[in-house]
């Protein structure tokens, strides 16, 4: 394709003409609303900003031919009506300070946006005034009229887009775009636990039907969450979910985060807010996944959620019309909260594993075939009454007759531990073990090599990490800012191991590197740290290639599949596991270990 270049003479010269309101207003509208899901959005946020307990949202063809959001809010008065629908009219905030936010919406130009795409009609009571009603059509505004309601805002918006057709080609199916809704509303949901929301799908000459319920919940903040997050996630993340409530400079983490053995496929379940607002921000969600790298393997995913709280002023929510991108002032505090406020919350689980984990050994042992018959189970005492008069008087020909009494009882380990005691190895790498209320199966190799590799990062922690000096260093020629960047982290790296100096120019000089990971090719390291670096803001490539050295070692160090144990030796691992934090998991992530309660193993026979 060749390029011409335009020559404009002075008698073409385009004329600069203001565009007219319905114009800006489309055009504002095209940076709001994006899609149905965009819509469903401000119009809850709004309802959430005017104290609705109860909102409901009903939809039809994905939200293209109607969207209504019903909530019993403070409600409007006929006075109201114009303003609402009017661009950058709000009550949230007063054009004072766009710092301190403390609302969802803030703008002021969703209404008008919606009603300039769409047909809007927005009906309001607020208490001790008539219900009144005013329609936008195409960004065109019809009188104010009295109308019927109890309490609160019903807004309808009907064929969305219909002013602008172009954009509904750009739409995806219903199906996806009611996808889109019900994720908006999920989400919105987990951040208010103590709203009750409902979203519906209305099909023509077809009863509504019911997509997603919460109730409210009541109590503390956390117990409000366990419960909207049991009824909307399921009652297995919520059981294998650690309490998250740490803080620390103006700046406090809450929540919950799963256990490294409920760890997922994809990142569904990681949701994040800030002062109680959803957002899909790349530096928490990385710092999210930094707290777990230890313990996942790269194809899994943590499960989570987080809510930042801070003072308004210290993160920016004004960086985007749809309001799902913030800026922090300090973006470093900020990560390194959330990686130790993690880090620090999956230790003190110690060697807990999640529960999905027997669920998923029983269901793997449980046979297919349903129980046809099953004798009730005797009583202990009538069951001990038919074994001693089924006991034979005399011995069996070929056996030896039992001792009537030993002079020494024989040793026997206490069951009472986390782990219970070691009772048999079977194929020469799991560990049986009985505990007070079922037993325990241990992977030997798995098991010992965690704690192998957590004894060497406490070392490494201890004593620091070797550096090893080039005989001659490595000079790699970067950019000028590429250059700039990595000597402001400097420290950092040489801290990892990692000396660098700048060698005039844009060039720099490689003079130390990471004992543990030997010859490496400083070129290639420097480089990929840099990607991180723009990507992310920070780097953590050298910290995870070295952690992967010592998972390596803790791998070649630890106990080996087909070594026989003596019963001490499988006890003593026992009790290092449940001395060790994380113990539960193997450096990949895998369970170390698998607990069966009695009852379980008494429902695989049938007896209960």
């Amino acid at each position: 394709m060749t390029l011409h270049a335009t020559h404009i003479s002075g008698t073409d010269r385009p004329v600069i003409r203001p565009l007219d309101e319905a114009a800006i207003n489309r055009i504002a509208a095209g940076e709001v609303v994006e899609r149905p899901a965009s819509a469903v959005k401000e119009l809850v946020e709004n309802a959430l900003d005017a104290g609705a307990r109860r909102v409901s949202v009903d939809y039809s063809a994905g939200g293209k031919v109607l969207i209504r959001v019903t909530d019993d809010g403070c409600g409007m008065t006929a006075a109201d009506l114009p303003l609402a629908v009017a661009r950058h009219a709000t009550s949230k905030i007063d054009g004072s300070d766009l710092l301190n936010i403390h609302s969802f919406g803030f703008r002021g130009e969703a209404l008008a946006s919606l009603g300039s795409v769409g047909r809007l009609t927005l009906t309001s009571r607020a208490e001790g005034h008539d219900a009144a009603q005013i329609t936008v059509t195409g960004g065109r505004e019809g009188p104010v009229k009295p109308a019927a309601l109890n309490r609160g805002t019903v807004i309808e918006l009907r064929d969305l887009f219909f002013a602008t057709p172009a954009r509904l080609k750009f739409l995806r199916t219903d199906r996806a775009e009611a996808g889109a809704i019900a994720e908006v509303v999920r989400r919105l949901a987990m951040a208010e636990p103590m709203v009750g929301f409902t979203l519906s799908e209305i099909a023509e000459g077809e009863a509504p039907r019911q997509i997603f319920r919460a109730d409210p919940q009541s109590g503390d903040f956390f117990d409000a969450l366990h419960g909207r997050l049991t009824q909307m996630l399921g009652a297995d993340f919520t059981t294998n979910a650690l309490k998250i409530d740490v803080g620390r400079e103006g700046l406090h983490l809450s929540g919950y985060a799963a256990l490294p053995t409920y760890s997922r496929g994809s990142s569904v379940q990681q949701f994040v807010f800030v002062n109680g607002r959803p957002v899909l921000d790349r530096m928490l969600l990385g710092a999210l996944r930094v707290a777990y790298f230890d313990f996942l393997s790269r194809d899994r995913h943590p499960a989570a959620v987080l809510n930042l709280t801070c003072d308004p002023e210290r993160v920016d929510v004004n960086v985007h019309p749809a309001k799902a991108e913030v800026r922090f002032r300090e973006p470093e505090a900020v990560r390194s909260l959330i990686i130790t406020g993690l880090r620090t919350a999956l230790s003190g689980a110690g060697h807990r594993a999640s529960t999905t984990v027997a669920d998923a050994t029983l269901a793997a042992l449980r046979p297919e075939q349903p129980r046809i018959y099953q004798m009730d189970r005797p009583a202990q005492q009538t069951f001990a009454r038919v074994t001693q008069w089924q006991a034979p008087e005399t011995p069996m020909p070929g056996f030896a007759e039992a001792p009537a009494a030993r002079s020494e009882p024989a040793p026997v380990a206490d069951t009472s531990s986390p782990l219970g005691a070691a009772r048999a190895q079977v194929h020469e790498n799991y560990i049986i073990a009985q505990t007070a209320t079922g037993m325990v199966i241990v992977d030997q190799h798995a098991a010992h090599e965690r704690l192998v590799y957590e004894r060497l990062k406490r070392q490494m922690a201890e004593t620091g990490i070797t550096a090893q000096a080039l005989l001659i260093p490595e000079i790699v020629e970067l950019s000028s800012p590429d250059a700039a960047l990595l000597l402001t982290h400097a420290d950092a790296l040489h801290r990892l191991g990692l000396t660098i100096e700048p060698f005039g120019g844009s060039a720099v000089a490689v003079r130390e590197t990471p004992a543990i990971l030997g010859t490496i090719p400083a070129a290639a390291l420097l480089r990929d740290v840099l990607d991180e670096l723009a990507d992310l803001g920070r780097s953590d490539l050298l910290q995870a290639k070295i952690e992967a050295i010592l998972s390596r070692m803790a791998c070649h160090g630890s106990i080996r599949s087909g070594r026989q144990m003596r019963p001490e030796e499988m006890n003593a691992l026992l009790r290092e596991m449940e001395a060790t934090p994380h113990s539960g998991q193997c450096n990949h992530g895998r369970p170390t270990y698998v607990e069966l309660k009695l009852h379980d193993i008494e429902r695989l026979f049938g007896r209960r």
